[in-house]
């Protein structure tokens, strides 16, 4: 056994994996999400005690932290809990220099606060990787500690300086107990999805040789895998394990996996258009189906070269001999088969090298890899900051002019729902499971506090009574399905308990309280509703015209980007489009195949402006009229035109050329199967 596996080897780890391959896959949830709640609930009671042992004024924001940190593994919750930090201290920075200046202008103030909240707020909706969590973080923290100090100004640095110690305690606890008690590697989650990932690939690709009547745009539901295992990637440099997969590797598997996509839909769109497959060219495509088919990886590997080898003959070859522009789609038919042998091949490498935890095989230098591309969308960050501004605002009016005595820290809720559930279309629904949750926490409570709490005078019988709900809650949070509902109750009950010190039970406090919580939720959920929806079709359409507002760009040289870095983008906003393609009232087919005719397009303009060509006049002509033309099909009798006299490509610039052509010719062919799409 190697020294690495040996460092590795645990009977917890093996006990653990032989569970994993023999229990069912809800027994696995459930035990994960019980898992969770206990380390969660361990870590939550320590950063109680610590803070207590200190004499923090209010500890119970330590219990608060660990579970807004919390996450069901290692990686996960050891970066929320550095973006955390940095983005509290930031916000406790920013709210000591802005109260004490403007306390005196409480409508002034409220601006200013509200100016920085939604600051950070536009910050977190651009950066759209967990980093966001710190801008997210220095918002909400400004929130928090700068609405309710504003009636004791005076004592904003005291409050910050604590707020940090608190939050800081919990965040080392979370850390601390989800690192070495029983943690759960993240990079075992992203091994497993990316094998489902390259099976769910191959699966595609050979659907596709096999002429199954799937949609062109079928291969383009990868892209939601390539954004989780995106989502994964970024927490795994902090997940401490010995086979953290390699950054580059990670990267180049992303740029061929995308790249596959393409390579597939090329491949279906060009089998009905062939009229009679070659012998040759129809022997090579059965045995990459049979290939790509076959379970036996050691075969799988065996044989790959020696159809890559095969196939690269065969597409020279035809290449080389075409005449007609129906010749010269057969040589881009093999040329695209070839490629996708060599993308399969080079995936299944790399994902050998990550698994490994190995350099990424072949020459490819570090700039040439573009990995994620993420699309970013400046227009509707403003739009949904501004509402969230418009939101907080009116609250501190309301607060202001009420001389309500508990606005400030209803205003300062209003806040962290603002930037909590601003980067959901829709937040509302979440708002109100959120509100569910805070119901039952009111109520838990209201039976702590007058209840139970009076009869606990030491703190291993106050981890017991506290004990059966938090572990329940823990377990829910740990479920997407009703993680925010779980979040209301683990989140309000140290608040309203006022767990300190010393008991305290204060009916008016928690009254007044609950009152403030469920006033600010109750807001937000309108006024989000109001201002912070963004519809489905919306999102859609504005996904689309930015899509053909980029190609335009491309077309008259304005936008210049590399093949990758385009096609990694596009991904992206393909990931984006399909989960509101499940709330939209447009069909979804159209919409995707819209979205895969402008990623095409990009594709093909920027493969000829490469090109060295004399017909450089001509295409800038040909380009102008694809900007301008709805006819799509006299534009491609024209590039077909163009293809035919280059024909016989003698070099391979000029092959370089046709195929360039070709591919154009067949993305306008595929953007005339359907009605246009309403922009």
């Amino acid at each position: 056994m190697s020294k690495i596996n040996l460092l590795y080897f645990h009977p917890l780890s093996a006990l653990r994996d032989r569970l994993r391959r023999t229990a069912s896959p809800t027994l696995l949830n459930d035990a994960s999400a019980l898992l969770y709640s206990a380390r969660s609930f361990a870590a939550a009671m320590l950063a109680y005690y610590i803070a207590l042992s200190i004499g923090l004024e209010r500890p119970s924001w330590a219990i608060i932290t660990v579970y807004i940190v919390s996450q069901t593994s290692v990686g996960a919750s050891l970066s929320r809990s550095v973006y955390r930090l940095a983005g509290t201290a930031i916000g406790a920075g920013a709210t000591v220099l802005i109260v004490p200046a403007f306390v005196n202008m409480p409508i002034f103030c409220s601006i200013i606060l509200s100016g920085w909240i939604t600051f950070c707020l536009y910050l977190s909706l651009l950066e759209r990787t967990p980093r966001a969590y710190a801008f997210v973080l220095a918002g909400y923290t400004a929130s928090l500690i700068g609405f309710p100090a504003v009636s004791d100004p005076a004592a904003i640095f005291n409050i910050a300086i604590v707020r940090v110690q608190e939050i800081t305690i919990g965040i080392f606890c979370a850390a601390l107990i989800h690192r070495y008690v029983l943690p759960s590697r993240i990079s075992g989650l992203f091994h497993i999805r990316l094998s489902k990932t390259l099976r769910a690939a191959r699966q595609r690709l050979a659907d596709t040789l096999a002429g199954k009547p799937d949609a062109v745009s079928e291969p383009l539901r990868l892209a939601l895998e390539l954004q989780f295992l995106q989502g994964i990637s970024h927490h795994i440099p902090y997940d401490f394990a010995l086979s953290v997969p390699v950054r580059q590797a990670r990267k180049a598997i992303h740029d061929r996996l995308a790249r596959l996509i393409i390579v597939n839909c090329e491949l279906h769109d060009r089998l009905p258009l062939i009229a009679a497959m070659p012998a040759d060219v129809q022997a090579l495509l059965d045995d990459v189906h049979a290939w790509l088919v076959c379970e036996n990886e050691e075969q799988w590997q065996s044989r790959a070269d020696t159809l890559k080898k095969r196939s690269a003959q065969l597409a020279q070859r035809y290449a080389a001999q075409a005449l007609s522009v129906e010749d010269a789609l057969q040589a881009s038919f093999v040329r695209w088969l070839t490629e996708a042998i060599v993308l399969m091949q080079q995936c299944e490498r790399l994902s050998n090298a990550i698994h490994h935890a190995k350099a990424a095989p072949g020459r490819t230098e570090n700039n040439a890899l573009k990995g994620y591309v993420f699309h970013r969308d400046p227009a509707g960050a403003a739009r949904t900051s501004l509402g969230a501004f418009a939101i907080i605002l009116s609250g501190c009016l309301v607060w202001i002019y009420s001389t309500w005595p508990d606005g400030g820290a209803a205003v300062s809720i209003l806040g962290v729902c603002c930037t909590l559930f601003a980067s959901f279309d829709t937040p509302a629904p979440h708002i109100v499971k959120y509100i569910i949750g805070c119901v039952w926490g009111v109520f838990l409570s209201l039976l702590y506090s007058f209840a139970l709490l009076p009869q606990v005078s030491d703190f291993t019988v106050l981890v017991a009574v506290f004990a059966p709900v938090y572990l329940l809650a823990g377990s829910l949070q740990a479920r997407p399905a009703t993680t925010f509902m779980a979040m209301g109750i683990t989140l309000t009950l140290p608040i309203l308990c006022e767990l300190g010190a010393h008991y305290s039970g204060d009916i008016a406090v928690a009254a007044n309280t609950a009152v403030a919580l469920l006033f600010a939720t109750g807001f937000a959920v309108i006024s989000m509703s109001l201002l912070q929806t963004v519809q489905a079709d919306a999102a859609i359409n504005r996904l689309l015209k930015l899509c053909q507002r980029d190609i335009r760009r491309s077309l008259k040289g304005v936008l210049k980007r590399d093949e990758t870095y385009w096609t990694n983008l596009m991904i992206d906003r393909a990931a984006l489009l399909l989960p509101r393609l499940q709330r939209s009232g447009h069909a979804s087919q159209l919409a995707l195949n819209h979205l895969l005719y402008a990623l095409r397009i990009g594709l093909c303009v920027m493969q000829l402006r490469r090109c060295d060509k004399q017909a450089d006049a001509e295409l800038s002509e040909v380009f102008s009229l694809l900007s301008r033309t709805t006819d799509t099909e006299a534009l491609r009798l024209r590039i077909a035109a163009m293809a035919a006299r280059c024909l016989p490509a003698a070099d391979d610039a000029s092959r370089q050329w046709v195929d360039g052509l070709v591919d154009l010719h067949c993305a306008l062919r595929e953007m005339n199967k359907g009605p246009a799409y309403d922009q």
